[in-house]
């Protein structure tokens, strides 16, 4: 658009709407407005109509001299041009103390492709960001802005912005067709603008609705939608053409969990790309999880409670912004995760519930749209265009963000029907059962698709319960006779529950709970596991993780460090949420993140802090230097009890194979005294083992009980294997040993 002067002008005689059209385009309930306004040969010549509210006058300029347009008031201006065709034209619009030069919206065809309407009629348009929403865009020559909404209930949908003072008047939509999308190609509109769809309800009010693919987002709590294109330039090519190499659970995999808000409050995503790489490349993390980046209206969600699908957090820059601090991890060696949820989202008016009027990205049975737990809506999985709006956008980070794996979030609520529900509050399915039969198509569909299109990603079901096959591929039935899920790895919340109850209990009482330590290997090659101890565990009364260990500090430490080492060397991937990695004491708050001022030097009790810090820097350091750790993580073989049923040393002892068969011995020794020739059986073909981790070295902070020389293998029987070795193990640790 460009600012004009007004200037004399020939007149055209009045050629105004009808009285039908004219009462539903005033009151936003004109499907197809592209009938009406513009140009549009009649006998006699070309009539011209446009509405334009708060407009003083209007005319066409077709030629040096503009024809004034007659007002017909309400904001419509109308006119005969005595042409034999539709000729190329521009309209100039006259409002107090300015007039614009502007293209006409109402002469140009769809900017939509026939196409993209039927992949998005099937469910099956796989980058329907590229339809739908607000994209920059030339069309017929002229640079601007197609906009683009699915809103099949809609009387009808009028764009309001910044550019129109918010009154969605003069910009009605058109329907295409059964597809329920609605189309208005604007020109002159570029990055930038602030925009909202307006949508005339069934019952003929209006709402102002942010668009579900926006991809950028004014930075809450104001709520609209903006225009963006991207301009970064990718500099992390080695890294996306070498991911997919190694399969992921036959790779190192230990995983930074990050609150990008509060990780150093304050910081944008440029400001945390200059020092969040170089933190984790220092701890040797091999990836960081980032919690949910995509658009929340309440912080204290933690990003869980999503608004804006497509978009990243403007709390924190830019989408452009967002991909460079990604661009700086990948250049860095370090592969990024985020966690997605499309398992609810929240009932904010000016989001996606009842989004035109009517249930629409929500279930229209009220009982199986409520969340039970977080006064949210759930996803209608059974509609093909809602499961469409959900593939779309988690192979939408993949592509646009170069995310390398999706923590899907809540797995566990999506799959039953009963999920916190009471007798009477659900219906069961089809074949009487209480699993929801959409949403694990929807799973299933989703994976799919995502390991398709996106090679060297990773999905991970956060799923608590024992359903059959989440990280079975797709095309596998099993018992239950559903096929897998199609998941790559699962979170162990076994594990973590049964693990951190051991470790709570006073020393004096764990040969009573040994099992809690064990039982995990009964299951652990039944899926591809990661053990997280994530945010969920160091917050809402559950303490921090050194605070969970019983004792004075030095045991609380002590434990803290020797459960770290379990964890490192027990079969699945590694996560720990950030604070852990130094000990923090106090929970997490999103308000103001980890307690950095624990390894400030001139604090008392640095030294305690900076040590766990270490312990975990070296296990990290370990861990990718022994394949034995990694390598066999899905494969039964890889693992080997020296003893399981020391319960009452409070001693657990295994071997970590390699594909070659090397192996690490590790020892855990949860007990607070020192036992003096402990004798464990190995096997007898390895000549020499030495110490190469122990949690209770000094620099650790531990009381430095080790085993400094090389122990040599005794030719005597012990735990069933022919040789066995006598080591002094320190209390409250956990030691690995290599072949010498």
């Amino acid at each position: 658009m460009t600012t004009k002067k007004p200037a004399t002008s020939q007149h055209a005689p009045s050629v105004p709407v009808s009285p039908d059209d004219r009462e539903r385009l005033l009151h936003g309930t004109h499907h197809d407005p592209h009938s009406v306004l513009g140009a549009h040969p009649v006998p006699g010549g070309v009539a011209l109509r446009v509405l334009r509210p708060y407009a003083l006058s209007v005319a066409v300029v077709t030629g040096e001299l503009p024809v004034a347009l007659h007002d017909d008031g309400d904001g419509f201006f109308s006119g005969l041009l005595p042409l034999a065709g539709v000729p190329e034209y521009r309209l100039r619009v006259a409002y107090e103390g300015t007039a614009l030069d502007t293209d006409d919206p109402y002469r140009f065809l769809p900017a939509l492709g026939e196409l993209d309407l039927h992949l998005i009629g099937e469910g099956r348009h796989e980058q329907l960001w590229r339809a739908l929403g607000a994209q920059v865009t030339t069309h017929q020559g002229v640079p601007g802005t197609r906009f683009a909404v699915w809103a099949p209930d809609a009387r009808g949908v009028r764009i309001a912005g910044g550019f129109n003072f918010w009154d969605g008047t003069g910009f009605p939509m058109r329907s295409l067709g059964s597809s329920g999308v609605w189309e208005l190609f604007v020109p002159g509109i570029g990055e930038g603008e602030a925009y909202k769809f307006e949508i005339t309800r069934p019952d003929g009010s209006h709402t102002l609705r942010a668009d579900p693919l926006a991809r950028r987002t004014e930075a809450p709590p104001a709520t609209a939608s903006i225009v963006t294109a991207s301009h970064h330039e990718w500099a992390d090519g080695r890294w996306m053409a070498h991911r997919a190499d190694t399969p992921v659970h036959e790779a190192p995999f230990s995983v930074y969990e990050v609150h990008l808000p509060s990780w150093r409050p304050g910081l944008t995503y440029r400001q945390l790309a200059d020092r969040l790489p170089a933190y984790v490349t220092e701890m040797g993390f091999t990836h960081v999880e980032l919690m949910p980046v995509a658009e929340h209206p309440f912080g204290g969600s933690w990003g869980y409670q999503v608004t804006g699908f497509y978009a990243p957090t403007a709390r924190l820059g830019t989408p452009d912004d967002f991909r460079y601090l990604v661009d700086r991890l990948h250049q860095a060696g370090i592969g990024v995760l985020m966690d997605w949820v499309p398992a609810h989202f929240p009932r904010d008016d000016w989001a996606l519930a009842e989004f035109d009027g009517r249930p629409l990205y929500e279930h229209h049975d009220p009982l199986r749209a409520a969340h039970p737990d977080w006064g949210t809506l759930e996803f209608d999985f059974g509609r093909r265009e809602v499961r469409n709006f959900l593939v779309a956008n988690a192979v939408y980070w993949c592509e646009e963000f170069h995310i390398d794996g999706l923590r899907v979030d809540a797995v566990a609520s999506m799959l039953y029907l009963d999920y916190s529900r009471e007798q009477g509050q659900w219906t069961p399915n089809e074949h009487g059962g209480r699993e929801n039969l959409d949403a694990v198509a929807f799973l299933q569909e989703m994976n799919a698709t995502v390991y398709r299109r996106c090679p060297g990603v990773v999905t991970i079901a956060e799923e608590s319960t024992a359903w059959d096959g989440v990280t079975r591929p797709t095309h596998h039935k099993g018992p239950s006779g559903f096929g897998g899920l199609g998941f790559g790895l699962k979170w162990n919340m076994g594990w973590m529950h049964d693990s951190l109850e051991y470790m709570a209990h006073e020393p004096v009482h764990r040969k009573y709970h040994h099992h809690e330590m064990t039982f995990s290997m009964v299951y652990a090659y039944s899926e591809n596991y990661v053990l997280p101890i994530s945010h969920d565990e160091v917050v809402h009364g559950k303490r921090a993780l050194v605070s969970k260990m019983p004792g004075d500090w030095w045991q609380q430490r002590a434990d803290h460090r020797a459960y770290l080492g379990f964890m490192w060397a027990h079969p699945g991937k590694q996560l720990l949420f950030m604070g852990q990695e130094f000990a923090q004491g106090a929970e997490w708050s999103e308000t103001h993140g980890p307690d950095w001022w624990l390894l400030d030097p001139s604090y008392g009790a640095e030294a305690d802090h900076r040590g766990v810090r270490d312990l975990v820097r070296d296990l990290n350091a370990l861990y990718r230097a022994t394949p034995a750790l990694w390598q066999r993580d899905a494969d039964p073989a890889g693992f080997q009890w020296i003893t399981g049923d020391a319960a009452d040393d409070n001693v657990f002892a295994f071997l970590r194979l390699d594909a070659d068969g090397s192996p690490l011995l590790a020892i855990s020794h949860l007990s607070p005294v020192v036992r003096h020739d402990y004798r464990l059986g190995v096997p007898e073909d390895v000549p020499a083992w030495h110490e190469s981790l122990n949690t209770d070295a000094v620099r650790y902070g531990g009381g430095g009980v080790t085993n400094p020389d090389v122990v040599k293998p005794e030719p005597r029987a012990w735990h069933g294997r022919p040789a066995s070795i006598r080591l002094t193990l320190p209390p409250l640790a956990t030691l690995w040993l290599k072949p010498a």
